[in-house]
């Protein structure tokens, strides 16, 4: 049960990211897709295990955005913690 977990926290981070991406342009987003792909030969959702291959990319293509996209990361990630299933996993280990 706690791989699933991981691995449901694990989807929901790539989609996070994904989306805080997405609505800062279109083309920067693909600007970073292309750039992980040729330069680590992965997606944004190979970067869950490489994390340190997205925060270089995200550095290049977004420069002064970046704090600012980890922040809005952070805060949807925050929200997903009040999603049911991890508030009813939460509740059973408190009993």
């Amino acid at each position: 049960m706690v791989e699933e977990f991981s691995e449901q926290h694990g989807d929901a981070l790539i989609s996070i990211i994904e989306m805080v991406l997405m609505r800062r342009g279109n083309t920067k987003y693909n600007l970073l897709v292309a750039k992980l792909s040729s330069r680590y030969d992965c997606t944004v959702r190979d970067c869950y295990g490489h994390p340190e291959y997205l925060r270089t990319i995200l550095k290049e293509v977004y420069k002064e955005d970046y704090n600012s996209i980890i922040g809005e990361i952070k805060l949807q990630l925050d929200e997903l913690v009040k999603e049911k299933d991890i508030v009813d996993f939460f509740k059973i280990m408190a009993s």
